[in-house]
């Protein structure tokens, strides 16, 4: 197997509104990630098959870490022209091509058990996170900034899951993000949910993402 790289590529597909007033969280990740000496590649899609092209793009890479930015609800994600994409069809789309490596959902309120336990085993990612509803749109940008950040920080060539929780559970409770994270195991259900809340009672619904539009909006 041809070793990965450490490092992150970046889909994101977003709607008009966002559009024309600039809110790309991917292009802000990238900043934040080049002052780190990564490479990291950006791609903007607005359809299905420019989302498809991608992926298979990302694939090629040998890049570790895929991070997806796209309005979605509990059922999936949609690209800008309103292609949906459930979270069955978001699995089979990754599962040649994420077999050991991460994924990062920035995508309101997808990452759930039924998904989870659809994607994981489907691809064999070693992680899969996310917020687990609605996300303000800056809210989003400066935890998932500070997240890479801080891991790249003191894992460069490599992010351990026991730091990567621990490191989550720091970033949402300063941003205030509700976060899930579950994990490949080999139980029978084949995934973990890990905890990765400083505190017992989870943060409030904190509102929309980007500005007052929600992802499922």
């Amino acid at each position: 197997m041809l070793r990965t790289k450490a490092d992150v590529f970046i889909i994101e597909s977003l709607d008009p509104d966002d559009e024309g007033n600039g809110r790309f969280e991917g292009s802000v990740i990238s900043s934040i990630l080049r002052l780190h000496g990564k490479q990291p590649k950006y791609r903007y899609v607005r359809t299905r098959n420019e989302f498809e092209k991608a992926v298979d793009e990302f694939g090629q890479s040998r890049y570790r870490y895929l991070h997806i930015s796209a309005h979605g609800d509990k059922k999936g994600l949609c690209t800008t022209n309103l292609d949906p994409i459930d979270f069955t069809e978001l699995g089979d789309l990754l599962q040649p091509h994420l077999n050991d490596k991460r994924l990062f959902l920035s995508s309101c309120s997808m990452v759930h058990k039924d998904m989870a336990a659809y994607v994981i085993p489907k691809t064999g990612c070693f992680s899969v996170m996310g917020p687990e509803n609605d996300i303000d749109f800056h809210r989003a940008a400066l935890f998932w900034a500070s997240l890479y950040h801080c891991m790249f920080l003191k894992d460069a060539k490599k992010f351990s899951r026991a730091r990567l929780i621990e490191t989550l559970a720091r970033a949402s409770d300063l941003f205030e993000v509700n976060i899930k994270f579950f994990y490949r195991s080999a139980s029978a259900r084949g995934f973990i949910e890990a905890d990765v809340h400083l505190e017992k009672k989870a943060n409030k619904k904190l509102g929309a993402r980007r500005g007052q539009k929600t992802t499922s909006g």
